[in-house]
């Protein structure tokens, strides 16, 4: 069934083993493996789970996490919330989840009352912000930090694990070695203040990774959270690609539903689209157009990247996408399936929906 989505596990497998050997070989980081971006694929999950380099199994939704929880911790990792806990999911979080990041007291306050009816001790990561704006304490109210952590360490059934800190994902701020010394600095602190020894300080996700091949990770920084740079290769700071890896990853998979020859300039006054935008049309004069059988309620169009290079993606709607065949060499006709590598944003807009299958090479 179309459209498809083709998971190729021995290639992530791959650049997992690529990922690992730069994190804990050269880096010397535990190793923490997202799998939001394919949205907890049950495949993936099983192979991260059971892959001895593997430390931490993360995501940003409890709803993943419980699908995959005893599988992970079968196999001795910990399962980790990325997102900062919502107050109605404090139950769900305390019995799925092993490691969950932090930034509010409120929050923390409940998991350690869910965590004493549970009977256990639940692990958190206070998350600093070094000045990418999203999640965290602001790195320069210490105050903050210290009478946070002070709280914490007298939960009776919450574990202060580390400190962490997440860069890139809003503000685009790319990890340096001054900011992430900065996080270092914090935790030091914090351990001579309060005489503990912290299990984790987490230098950001696949943005920081391009820091070990350039010997520049700071030295304390002893974890990393990589999921675009398993999934895809990339190193996000500077979009390079990763040694080792590969990019080919996921493939997306779409039939061809109509094959047309029409003008490449729509007739009539242009106002905006389904999507509130107005668009922009390049006069091709008279073109082959294919509508495909997707569209960006399933995909983000600007991520994809068609395998025949002399296919063109012209603009699409909530169910299709319009391609410009014209100067490819193949003659493509109604049924036929066109093939695209994914960005980011495609991979995961594709694996969320529901309307795309999915199937393995393995």
């Amino acid at each position: 069934m179309y459209p498809r989505l083709l998971i190729d596990i021995n290639k992530l497998k791959n650049n997992l083993d690529a990922v690992a050997h730069i994190t804990k070989d050269q880096g010397e980081c535990s190793l923490m493996i997202v799998t939001k971006g394919l949205c907890a694929d049950k495949e993936m999950v099983h192979m991260v789970a059971s892959h001895p380099a593997v430390d931490y199994v993360a995501d940003s939704r409890v709803k993943n996490i419980m699908t995959y929880a005893s599988e992970v911790r079968k196999n001795g990792k910990m399962t980790t919330l990325l997102r900062i806990p919502m107050h109605d999911e404090v139950s769900d979080v305390v019995k799925y989840v092993d490691l969950s990041f932090n930034s509010e007291l409120s929050t923390i306050r409940l998991l350690n009352q869910e965590a004493e009816k549970a009977d256990v001790k639940h692990n958190v990561l206070l998350m600093i912000d070094l000045g990418d704006l999203r999640e965290g304490i602001f790195y320069q109210n210490e105050d903050q930090i210290f009478a946070a952590v002070e709280e914490i360490l007298g939960m009776e059934n919450i574990r202060l694990y580390g400190i962490g800190v997440n860069l890139t994902c809003y503000g685009a701020i790319i990890p340096k070695y001054d900011n992430l010394s900065k996080l270092t600095e914090i935790a030091g602190k914090i351990e001579d203040r309060f005489g503990i020894k912290l299990t984790m300080v987490s230098g950001g996700n696949s943005s920081s990774i391009y820091l070990v091949g350039k010997g520049e990770l700071p030295k304390g920084i002893n974890n990393l959270r990589l999921g675009e740079s398993f999934l895809l290769g990339n190193d996000t700071a500077y979009e390079t690609k990763l040694p080792g890896t590969v990019s080919d990853t996921l493939i997306l998979q779409a039939q061809i539903v109509e094959l047309k020859e029409k003008p490449s300039l729509p007739i009539g006054e242009v106002g905006v689209d389904a999507f509130g935008q107005k668009p922009y049309y390049e006069d091709r004069g008279i073109i082959k157009r294919a509508i495909i059988a997707v569209g960006k309620q399933d995909t983000d169009i600007d991520s994809m990247t068609p395998l025949d290079d002399k296919i063109d993606i012209l603009g699409g709607s909530s169910d299709h996408i319009i391609l410009d065949v014209t100067k490819s060499d193949k003659e493509y006709k109604v049924g036929d399936v066109v093939s695209f590598t994914l960005g980011y944003g495609g991979m995961l807009k594709t694996a969320t929906s529901p309307y795309v299958e999915k199937a393995y090479i393995k």
